[in-house]
Order: structure tokens, then sequence, then C-alpha cells
């Protein structure tokens, strides 16, 4: 089984598909396109792909019409959607439908390459989970799963409550492993893709576990420009880990985001809440200093 699943971009903006497959396939990543919803449903009935990025606003097939007819035809396929400014009512329908994450257009490499990477994920965990046929073990302690079946049993008739069951199951794990996320469906009688999808959708849940300080990036479009990606690197090289790693002594993790709402401060850096801006990148070790 490849680790790289092929990939079909659906755009009807050619330039959309072009930067993509550039992006991708630089990075090894066997990909296609398709110039709506209509061609892409017509590739996929000749073939099978293991990620779908399709944009939202589309003539004649929509994103939306799209997703519901790869969930019903390919269920084990991964959807990313690639959208502009989405409405709100948008983007809660297209999570109940299972998408895995979503890349903001404009995007830059780094962030299209984020999320190919966590979509990858998502699609080899799956069809690794699929092949095994077994539950996986869950790996935090029966104390704090009693636990967190009290938080889930006060809010599992109240609309809207999954994503403060997420911060509470986060607070008392410190991170969501799939076993909790799992539970959390079950619990709440939500799909499983629909409690994965609100997980990596916002930035501020993880599934990897953190260290005593966590580090975050921006690499949305302005601090891109500014040489975010330079501020990344120092910080890998300083902490000995890569995007998304923990230290050994388990003091910082390091992770990337796409926006943290102050684009006029670019480049950006957050350690926990604390907020540093304009960060040089050959001094970027410097901002960690206060945290030990």
């Amino acid at each position: 089984m490849s680790d790289k699943p092929n990939i079909l971009v659906v755009d009807d903006e050619s330039i959309v598909i072009r930067s993509a497959e550039l992006v991708l396939k630089g990075a090894g990543y066997e990909v296609e396109g398709a110039n709506g919803g209509r061609e892409a449903i017509a590739k996929m009935e000749q073939k099978s792909y293991g990620l779908v990025f399709t944009d939202l606003k589309m003539p004649e097939v929509d994103g939306i019409t799209l997703i519901r007819w790869v969930r019903n035809a390919r269920p084990d396929t991964g959807i990313v959607i690639l959208t502009g400014y989405p409405s709100q009512d948008t983007i809660k329908e297209a999570l109940s439908l299972g998408i895995i994450d979503y890349v903001p257009k404009p995007f830059t490499p780094a962030v299209l390459l984020d999320v190919t990477q966590r979509a990858v994920h998502w699609v080899l965990e799956r069809r690794g989970a699929a092949g095994k046929g077994e539950e996986e073990k869950e790996d935090f302690p029966p104390s704090m799963a009693a636990e967190l079946d009290k938080v889930i049993e006060f809010y599992r008739d109240k609309p809207g409550s999954l994503i403060p069951v997420l911060q509470r199951a986060q607070e008392m794990i410190g991170w969501l492993p799939v076993p909790a996320l799992r539970r959390i469906a079950q619990g709440m009688n939500i799909p499983p893709a629909e409690v994965h999808s609100v997980t990596t959708f916002y930035s501020f849940f993880t599934m990897k576990p953190r260290g005593d300080h966590n580090v975050r990036v921006c690499l949305g479009t302005a601090c891109y420009v500014k040489r975010a990606e330079e501020v990344m690197k120092t910080l890998e090289e300083g902490l000995g880990v890569e995007v998304g790693g923990v230290t050994p002594d388990r003091k910082f993790s390091l992770e990337e985001v796409r926006c943290l709402g102050a684009c006029g401060l670019a480049p950006v850096v957050m350690v926990d809440s604390d907020t540093f801006a304009g960060i040089d990148p050959k001094a970027a070790m410097d901002v960690l200093k206060p945290y030990g």
C-alpha cells in the first residue's frame, strides 16, 4: 500500500489546479485536475483517488453536491475543501459530510503541504483500521475515561455541544487521541467522521501530544511573505524537532497554523497564549527564553 495516495484537485479556476499540482507533484504525489464537479465525477467513475480537494463554489455541480456523491460512491476517499470565504452554513454542511480539513485560497505551499500530510495520515489510518478489523486500545486511564463519559452525558442532548465536549476532553487528556474521539462520537451519537472533521478543522484542537509550552508559527499568506518559513526552520533546528513534534524533555511542542488573526503583525509566533510579532528569523529562538 503506497504511503502517498493519488489526489484529484477540483476547481473551476485552472490556476488553482496548476498551483496545487506544482506543489504536490514536487512533494512526490500523483495529482490530476478536474475543472468542475461534473468532470470530477466522470474521472472518479473510471478511477479511484485517495484524496479529493474540491472548491465549494463551482457552476453546474458545486462542491457540496460533489462531496455528497463522493460520500455515497467512494466512501473511503478523503475530502479536503478549497475555499475563499465560505458561509458558516456551507462549512457546517461540509463538516457534517465528513470532510477532513480545508485549504484557504489563496494558499501557500507550506499550508497546502501541511493539510495534505494530515489528510494522507487520515486516509492511511482509516485503511489500516479497516484492514485490522479491530478497535484501537485506549491510551488514557479508566478514571479519565469515566470523567469524559460524565462530560458527554452532560452535553449529549444540547445542540451544538460537540466543540465544548472536545475542549473539555483536550483539557483532561492534554490532546485528542483517536480512542477519545471515537468515545465522544459513540456517546453523543455523532458520526466519527464528523467528530474527526471538527477536530482537524479548528487549530486549537490537537491529535498529537503537546509539550508544557506549545509553540505555534503562523504560515498564512501575510506571515509567509514576511519569511515565516525561515522562522519555522530556525525553531525546528533550535528545538531539534520537526513540525508536529515534541522535544525529548516534553518542554516544547512545535506546530504550524494557517492564521492567528494578527496579519498586521506578521510574522507571528504564539507560545501558549502569548503572541510575539515581527519575529526576526535569525532570532526566533529568543522568543522561547522566558519559558525555560
